[in-house]
């Protein structure tokens, strides 16, 4: 999908999460070894799967969960819907999430005939932040809210929430009665050394109860086209209401799926660390390069391969289309709420990267010869 977009054109292709490494060779052997068994059939979670997920929630996080929390999805995307769905029932209340945000989390709910309240990130001296006033405020203008979508790390802005923050949410959320639906996909994509991702139900009992926490290996090992992801939902009330609206809808896991998921979380560890050598290698050219450029501007990114690009000052009737123009594929920041900016993924070669920057130095000394906005 990603490369298919600008087929037979000389547009390179820096728009969807997917990045451009080949999967770990124990995922690809774990694939290989499941097709040779040659019956394809409907897949259910083996217990060898199921434990390795609670191995690696131990030993990444000293997150401790039983198995009976594990519901098992075949994407990451269809456990926000069904948040949705499951939490507000039978369309009362709402929900409330920060902007820009990854686009489904502004698509779930409206699918789901929810109101959907949106708060906008704050950028202070290069810093993201949430506005906990802004916040507070959607509260009290909409005290039935019962949802709040947050992503953990986030996609588009690239920061690793710290604990001071996430007790903040933990607070705001037992204060108004909200449930947590925490996008958890990027956790183990931590590019800041000094950064460590804190699951948001690992806070405390409270926060555990009124959460549920999406995760997949698809983002970090390059295998979203396997389909697998699962959410953890410690309390057992909640837990059957999001069983229950998936039901009847929600397929099961394909068995590729599963198997990946097992081997990349069991043995992809030395994989995993040097695709975050070449992630930090790559943001930091990125960086560099955008620092000294005019019009464009961006901040550090501590979490995942997605770069944030504030292009409002270029002033462009369409900054997809002019970026196209000039032979870059990015992601359109109006689908994340923040018309203007374009998202950049540079989970890619070096190599590519650089041939992308060279042209991207170009489009901007290009801008004076487009139309304005």
């Amino acid at each position: 999908m990603k490369w298919g977009k600008y087929a037979g054109q000389d547009i390179l292709p820096l728009w969807v999460a997917d990045m451009d490494f080949a999967a770990p060779p124990a995922v690809l052997d774990a694939v290989r070894e499941r097709l040779a068994h040659g019956v394809l059939g409907y897949g259910v979670p083996q217990p060898s799967q199921i434990d390795a997920v609670l191995d690696y929630l131990q030993r990444r996080y000293d997150w401790r969960i039983a198995a009976e929390w594990l519901v098992w999805l075949p994407g990451l995307v269809t456990g926000i819907h069904v948040a949705c769905r499951s939490v507000c029932v039978g369309g009362g209340g709402g929900v409330l999430t920060n902007t820009p945000v990854y686009p489904p989390f502004l698509a779930a709910p409206r699918r789901s005939d929810q109101a959907l309240r949106c708060v906008s990130l704050v950028c202070r001296a290069g810093h993201w932040e949430m506005d906990t006033d802004a916040l507070e405020a959607a509260m009290l203008q909409n005290p039935d809210t019962k949802l709040l979508l947050f992503c953990h790390p986030h996609n588009p802005v690239g920061r690793c929430w710290q604990r001071s923050e996430l007790e903040w949410i933990a607070e705001f959320a037992a204060r108004h009665d909200l449930i947590v639906c925490s996008d958890e996909i990027h956790c183990d994509l931590i590019l800041d050394d000094d950064k460590r991702h804190l699951p948001f139900a690992l806070l405390d009992e409270e926060a555990a109860k009124r959460s549920i926490t999406l995760m997949s290996p698809s983002k970090t090992y390059n295998i979203p086209g396997l389909a697998c992801a699962f959410a953890v939902i410690p309390d057992a009330s909640l837990r059957q209401r999001f069983v229950r609206a998936m039901s009847g809808i929600v397929p099961h896991v394909n068995v590729f799926g599963l198997v990946a998921c097992e081997a990349a979380f069991r043995d992809g560890e030395d994989w995993r660390q040097a695709l975050l050598a070449i992630l930090r290698q790559n943001r930091d050219n990125l960086e560099a390069t955008v620092a000294r450029l005019p019009g464009v501007s961006m901040t550090h990114i501590e979490a995942t391969y997605l770069a944030w690009l504030d292009a409002r000052q270029l002033n462009l009737a369409d900054p997809v289309a002019y970026f196209e123009s000039q032979g870059l594929g990015l992601s359109n920041g109006a689908d994340f709420g923040a018309a203007g900016w374009v998202r950049l993924n540079f989970g890619c070669a070096p190599a590519l990267l650089d041939h992308a920057l060279a042209r991207l130095q170009q489009a901007i000394k290009n801008v004076a010869l487009t139309p304005r906005a």
